[in-house]
């Protein structure tokens, strides 16, 4: 027998273990569909008849939504000041360019969302040898699609950690406006520049985030609620104004992780992403 034959015989032997190894590595971070309809059943039985008002993220593309709270639409961002800036590993959002479920992921947050649903090259999928925004959730890599918000407040307050540092002692409820961009990480330092794409300056006297993309389709604009994994079984009493862009930017991932060594939000990992709300009683009519 052939060196190459006995290779291919020991791989056919070991392919059922190999494939049994990589099945319960993803069962680690896919729970079952049970699991997530339970969280949406106790967000449902948490919040009826309680008052809270519409939640985020939610579907873009349709504009279905009967919750009856109503709050006025906070200023453009132009006439806010920039209070924070993060980031969600896969899209919290779904909709536009980023429709591609990554799974349920592990119940809490993470391994879940949406990512971009277009193509790569092989040249930006090229491996790092090096860890970008590691923690005890795991890596980026290059292929993932992060979703960064750019929160605003009417409050007088500058860049800081937290939404905390959208509150101020003269101010204890601002109008909030959360600017969304979908990122896809990509392995080429010819594309977007995230130190570039998170500059900060000043602007008529207000804390800007002064290259905020323009160029990446309407933004949808709907009034939702603060987000976050903590929210799954129960409703954020924060009022926000979104605007979220339907089209995915592609950003070099090292200047990414270039970003999370060092920013003035004291950011160093990707954040967990909540379930999509699907409730029409959970959501407002997207405009």
């Amino acid at each position: 027998m052939s060196y190459k034959t006995r290779v291919l015989c020991a791989t056919a032997m070991l392919l059922p273990f190999l494939t049994t190894a990589a099945s319960a590595k993803s069962a680690e971070h896919n729970v079952s569909d049970q699991v997530i309809e339970k969280q949406r059943a106790a967000l449902a039985a948490n919040t009826k008849g309680k008052g809270y008002g519409p939640q985020s993220p939610r579907d873009i593309d349709t504009i279905q939504g009967s919750n009856k709270r109503i709050f006025a639409q906070a200023p453009i961002y132009t006439q806010m000041n920039l209070c924070n800036i993060h980031f969600h590993k896969n899209a919290e959002h779904k909709g536009g360019e980023f429709t591609k479920y990554a799974g349920n992921g592990d119940g809490h947050g993470y391994h879940s969302g949406y990512q971009y649903s277009g193509k790569l090259s092989k040249a930006e999928l090229t491996p790092l040898k090096h860890k970008v925004g590691a923690s005890k959730h795991g890596s980026l890599y290059p292929g993932d699609t992060i979703e960064v918000h750019y929160v605003h407040s009417t409050a007088q307050v500058a860049p800081g950690a937290t939404l905390g540092a959208c509150l101020s002692d003269a101010n204890k409820n601002p109008q909030l406006r959360v600017e969304t961009q979908v990122y896809v990480l990509v392995n080429d330092a010819k594309a977007n520049n995230f130190l570039t794409l998170t500059e900060l300056g000043m602007k008529n006297g207000l804390n800007q985030a002064i290259n905020i993309p323009s160029n990446t389709g309407k933004p949808v604009q709907y009034t939702g609620s603060t987000t976050g994994p903590g929210y799954n079984e129960k409703a954020s009493p924060l009022q926000v104004s979104w605007s979220v862009r339907p089209q995915v930017m592609k950003v070099d991932i090292n200047s990414v992780g270039k970003w999370l060594e060092s920013n003035a939000f004291d950011e160093d990992h990707a954040h967990g992403v909540r379930n999509l709300v699907t409730n029409p009683d959970l959501l407002s009519a997207a405009h």
